[in-house]
């Protein structure tokens, strides 16, 4: 490789890692962190910022770093390199979630144009959405895009389902709500307004005070408590529950986790760019008896990795990450 090639791979390295910090993650607890050396990026998870109560076994932790790891390969591929991944690359350091060689590649196709220019303007939404509906052939590509990464994305088209769904979230809510270290958990990752913190959720980014979602509410994360945080919206366009969906694995195991995230970020770049926004509701998956009941009566069996609700929204705020230099170890 000569001179010029080499440094051109280094700088396709470092964009893609300025762009992996925008990758959704649990609360925006951002719990990732990578190094370069050469033509090599490594993803690597960061326990410190793990929920260590509601995500004991980490799972959430490396969902929200495979959503990471796939934004370093599709701007990877942007930028014209093939990204070769090696997950879970070193057993005696499970920390170590990939790597990822940059090599030359082919000049990008539309589809990741598409996705790429979605990275930074993709957003989580936290209330309810208008009236309109998702239409069928959108949610059609959502499914296909999913099942690229060896994961399934299920639309919940049955009543009964949706309303089962929305009733455990609103039971774990209920409970979680009641357990004094776990809402200090989430305190932890709740913004105050004007704070200049760089993670985390905003106080602007779910509603001053909780707003049902019709025809079956999804109880939302209590992020201000007794506080007097959070945005306002007018419940007369926005209050719709929107369409229903769980993503889903066949097996439950870290390198599932981690596929689950990829697929996750696809489905959601996608979804971007065709103005579709996404709500996540992953209270009754943090316990695991919620779980299981999900994965036998809802799920066919399949791992259930996130349950969302998706639909269109008439605004989105600002979002909030750290730099790349907060997260990159560079050995020059």
């Amino acid at each position: 490789m000569n001179t010029g090639t080499s440094e051109a791979i280094s700088r396709a390295a470092r964009t893609a890692v300025d762009a992996a910090i925008w990758a959704p993650s649990i609360h925006n607890t951002q719990p990732w962190s990578f190094a370069l050396s050469g033509d090599e990026i490594s993803l690597r998870a960061d326990p410190d910022r793990k929920l260590r109560l509601a995500d004991a076994a980490g799972r959430q932790m490396l969902v929200s770093c495979g959503a990471a790891l796939f934004t370093v390969r599709i701007a990877l591929r942007a930028q014209g390199c093939e990204p070769e991944v090696r997950l879970l690359p070193d057993p005696e350091r499970p920390l170590l979630l990939a790597t990822v060689r940059v090599r030359p590649g082919a000049p990008p196709d539309e589809h990741t144009r598409l996705l790429h220019a979605e990275v930074e303007r993709r957003r989580t939404h936290r209330s309810g959405f208008t009236a309109l509906s998702v239409p069928e052939r959108l949610i059609e590509a959502l499914v296909a895009e999913a099942a690229a990464e060896a994961a399934h994305l299920t639309p919940v088209r049955a009543d009964a389902a949706v309303r089962v769904l929305a009733s455990l979230t609103g039971a774990a809510q209920a409970v979680q709500g009641e357990d004094r270290p776990r809402r200090l958990e989430i305190m932890r990752w709740a913004r105050p307004p004007d704070s200049g913190r760089r993670d985390g959720v905003p106080a602007a980014a779910y509603p001053a005070e909780p707003r049902r979602t019709y025809p079956e509410h999804f109880a939302q994360r209590d992020y201000a408590g007794s506080r007097q945080w959070g945005g306002e919206t007018d419940d007369r366009l926005s209050s719709a529950t929107g369409l229903v969906a769980v993503l889903t694995t066949p097996g439950d195991l870290p390198a599932d986790w981690l596929a689950a995230g990829q697929a996750l970020q696809r489905v959601l770049l996608h979804g971007s760019a065709y103005g579709l926004s996404v709500a996540f509701h992953t209270q009754a998956l943090e316990m695991e008896e919620l779980r299981e009941f999900i994965r036998r009566h809802v799920c066919s069996g399949e791992h259930p990795q996130t349950i969302m609700r998706l639909g269109f929204v008439l605004d989105e705020l600002a979002s909030v990450r750290r730099t790349s230099s907060e997260v990159l170890d560079d050995d020059g």
